[in-house]
């Protein structure tokens, strides 16, 4: 099938040659005439390139229809169109086009002949043949430009340059020659920069076939640096010149050299940058630091810039005293040129932070300072910029001038008049300047003075029968002491201990340690240290008690409750001279929801849960025992109960402070006239004081915070006797208080009067009181509401308890 559709496609491209060859014969009438009567045009195509040859196709009159078009090269059939054909079979191309030659009809017919080699330079005709109308011919002259090599470029030494010409020294010379070889016709060659033409040379026909054009520059000056020069090579206006471009490379010395300024001084122990730059130097200048001749190391990398004609180097480093007025130097040298080094210096004005120097005066003896004596010191500061500022310390505390409080403080001195032992200590001397604070070294100002007791309370240690009690004995003095003096005091009277029995370190504390082994050996232990000043004049009291077990915590109230926490505060009863601890218990009915322990009865309890009826039990622990339990009962706030209560609180809290007002206001009123009413059934009390440490054991039976009643000495438990004491008789003695034993807080709001106190005595923890003792107890407190008013009531209480200081009596009168 293939083979006669190929067949079939030979014959019918013969039959159109012989159409064509009889209308050139001039078989149809009028056509040869009209084809030699024709100028020919001038067409011009690249080799390599491609060719359009037009050719109108279009009737005259519309209804005619085109029926071949043939072309000719040199009067040979080339190419046809057979109009009359449908399909690839239409179009005939002689063997030399190769398939490089195509018919279009549209958009414009034209033959277009791709791939065009030199032989395609040619004569062209073009015969169209219309149905009807007459035959058309169009005459083209086919040029084939052939271009030139690319151009290559040659230094002085015929060596060829590939994009960079050097690099030449400044103000040197330079010649660059531009080579192009082929082209048809010859080539125009032009030098050109920055779009201007510098020099050019006109085609020239020759047997080389070579053109060549020079660039000569006489001296290469720094405006020729990295100059780009341009060699183009043209013989048509179809494509683009052909070009090859060079640039100038030259090498020049450094114009500039500088340290660039700084907006801060350079300060002294401040690590500091300095910069120097350097400016037009090809390749980049290398760039060092010097001190003086002494070349500096310099661990940043130069930095260039972009157009690569400034190179700045970074000095990291950290200036010193010594350095101060000194030259730092900054040099840029080339690498590849000699004798082009350029420098830039500067005299360093460092600043710093002022050196101070402080010193006591030069007439003093710093170990012979007694209280009274007149002392000054001597400020010494150095500092650029000059300080602006003085300022003492003594011990931290900054100074301020009190010529009235003997205290003279200046800018270079400080007066210290009748010095005291609180102004001994470290002196130190401050002076300040834009740089900062210079601090001088402490100046330890040493004022001989007695011993004093550190601790200006009497203290209260407890201690068993039989067992060793430690009591530190600390005071303050200068010189540290030596030498200390221990003696107790009781009911036998004033005993010095034995060295043996105490010990002194040389921090100037003295620790005595103290067995009891009966009850007579409790009393009062005074401690005095002696030291090259003097002995001390009020000694250092202990309060020796038998350690017992601890009071319980008492006044248990709830500061903030919610629906899973609560936060519990107690008042600390008698700790039995040892170390408490105090111990909170919640219990739902038998089951223990928290156990907490600390220091102080403050507690906050968390994870109760909301909705519960709980049973708190608070009591202290020492090394004793553990005390009785106070109890104490809580509800925690339902969920439910906290929002009804966040609406309804901003309605009730008026109503519920001017309610707690006035039931406070008629609870006071009461309770003041009941304790007056029992004051006055009491008879007169004999004569004599007694310490609040014998009352420690009743300070839970009563609602206040803190006992107002103070001693009225630093006297122990066991006092002596004034002189008019008379032990009453046994029926005349005051009925005995209640042992120390658990004491039960009220619940909350209860009411803290006389009448609680008798309300209490059917508990199951406290023992009946009988209600002389009620009327004892109140009217020890009737004393302690005086004291706190104001006007201490003038007669003197008494108060039993059993102690065992008195074994051998029923009752101590204390």
């Amino acid at each position: 099938m293939e083979c006669s559709l190929r067949s079939s496609t030979r014959v019918l491209s013969l039959w159109t040659l012989i159409i064509g060859s009889f209308n050139i014969a001039g078989l149809r009438p009028g056509s040869s005439v009209g084809a030699e009567s024709l100028d020919a045009v001038n067409l011009s195509a690249v080799s390599g390139g491609d060719a359009t040859l037009p050719c109108d196709t279009r009737s005259p009159q519309p209804p005619d229809a085109l029926l071949l078009v043939v072309w000719y090269k040199n009067d040979v059939p080339i190419y046809s169109y057979d109009g009359r054909v449908k399909g690839p079979s239409a179009h005939w191309a002689d063997a030399s086009l190769a398939g490089r030659a195509r018919w279009h009809a549209t958009p414009h017919s034209a033959l277009r002949i791709r791939d065009v080699v030199p032989t395609d330079r040619a004569l062209y005709r073009c015969r169209v043949d219309f149905k009807v109308s007459p035959t058309r011919n169009y005459k083209f002259v086919l040029h084939v430009i052939e271009l030139p090599e690319k151009p290559k470029i040659f230094d002085e030494s015929d060596k060829e340059v590939m994009g960079v010409a050097g690099p030449y020294i400044e103000d040197t010379s330079l010649k660059l020659t531009c080579v192009v070889s082929g082209g048809k016709p010859m080539p125009r060659l032009r030098w050109w920069r920055d779009d201007k033409v510098i020099s050019k040379l006109d085609p020239v026909e020759d047997e080389t076939r070579l053109s060549l054009l020079e660039l000569r520059i006489p001296k290469l000056q720094r405006e020729y640096f990295e100059a780009v020069y341009t060699c183009t090579a043209d013989n048509t206006a179809l494509v683009p010149p052909l070009r090859v471009n060079v640039q100038i490379q030259l090498y020049l010395r450094p114009l500039l050299v500088e340290i660039l300024a700084r907006e801060q001084p350079l300060s002294v122990g401040q690590e500091t940058e300095m910069a120097c730059r350097a400016v037009g130097a090809r390749p980049t200048a290398i760039i060092t630091w010097w001190l003086d001749d002494k070349q500096m190391a310099v661990t940043d990398p130069q930095k260039i810039s972009e157009d690569r004609n400034e190179t700045i180097s970074i000095l990291r480093w950290t200036p010193r005293m010594e350095h101060d007025g000194r030259v730092l130097m900054c040099k840029a040298t080339h690498a590849k040129l000699d004798h082009t080094t350029l420098e830039a210096s500067m005299t360093l004005n460092l600043h710093y932070i002022p050196i101070v120097e402080l010193q006591l005066g030069s007439k003093l003896n710093p170990n012979d300072i007694e209280e009274g004596d007149d002392v000054y010191f001597d400020c010494v500061v150095r500092a650029n910029p000059p300080a602006y500022k003085v300022v003492w310390e003594h011990n931290g505390q900054v100074m301020t001038h009190n010529q009235r409080a003997g205290v003279i403080a200046g800018s270079a001195h400080l007066a210290l008049q009748g010095v005291s032992r609180e102004q001994a200590g470290k002196y130190i001397c401050i002076a300040s300047n834009v740089e900062g604070d210079g601090r001088s070294s402490a100046v330890i100002l040493q004022v001989i003075y007695k011993p004093v007791c550190k601790n200006k309370m009497t203290a209260i240690v407890g201690a068993a029968i039989n067992e060793a009690a430690r009591v530190a004995c600390e005071v303050d003095a200068f010189p540290v002491p030596k030498n200390f003096q221990w003696t107790l005091n009781n009911t036998m009277g004033t005993v010095e201990l034995d060295s043996a029995k105490y010990t002194v370190e040389k921090s100037g504390r003295s620790i005595l340690t103290y067995t009891p082994s009966t009850d007579v050996d409790y009393g009062s232990l005074a401690c005095r240290a002696t030291n090259m000043a003097g002995q001390q004049i009020e000694p250092c009291r202990y309060t020796l008690l038998p350690a017992v077990k601890p009071d319980p915590p008492t006044n248990c109230s709830t500061l903030n409750l919610t629906d899973d926490s609560a936060e519990l505060r107690c008042l600390a009863g008698y700790d039995g001279g040892l170390q408490t601890t105090y111990f909170v218990e919640a219990w739902e009915l038998d089951t223990l929801i928290a156990n907490v322990s600390t220091i102080m009865p403050v507690w906050k309890l968390q994870g109760l849960g909301s909705g519960k009826e709980l049973t708190l039990v608070f009591y202290a622990n020492n090394a004793r025992g553990r005390s009785e339990i106070t109890t104490l009962r809580v509800h925690t706030l339902s969920r439910l109960a906290l929002h009804t209560e966040a609406q309804n609180n901003v309605g009730r809290i008026d109503a519920s402070w001017a309610l707690g007002i006035i039931a406070g206001a008629v609870g006071t009123l009461a309770a003041v006239a009941i304790i007056a009413l029992l004051a006055r059934k009491r008879h007169r009390p004999l004569q004599y004081e007694a310490p609040t440490q014998t009352v420690k054991a009743y300070k839970g039976m009563h609602s206040s915070n803190h006992s107002p009643i103070q001693p009225d000495d630093k006297n122990p438990d066991v006092v002596p006797l004034g002189k008019d004491f008379n032990c009453t008789r046994d029926s005349e003695r005051p009925p005995e208080p209640p042992p120390y034993g658990a004491v039960v807080s009220p619940p909350v709001g209860a009411s803290r009067s006389v009448h609680s106190l008798h309300d209490r005595s059917h508990t199951p923890h406290t023992p009946n009181t009988p209600v002389s003792d009620a009327q004892s107890i109140g009217t020890l407190a009737e004393d302690r509401r005086s004291v706190t008013s104001g006007t201490l009531s003038r007669r003197r209480e008494v108060v039993t308890t059993r102690t065992p200081l008195l074994a051998n009596a029923r009752e101590s009168c204390v």
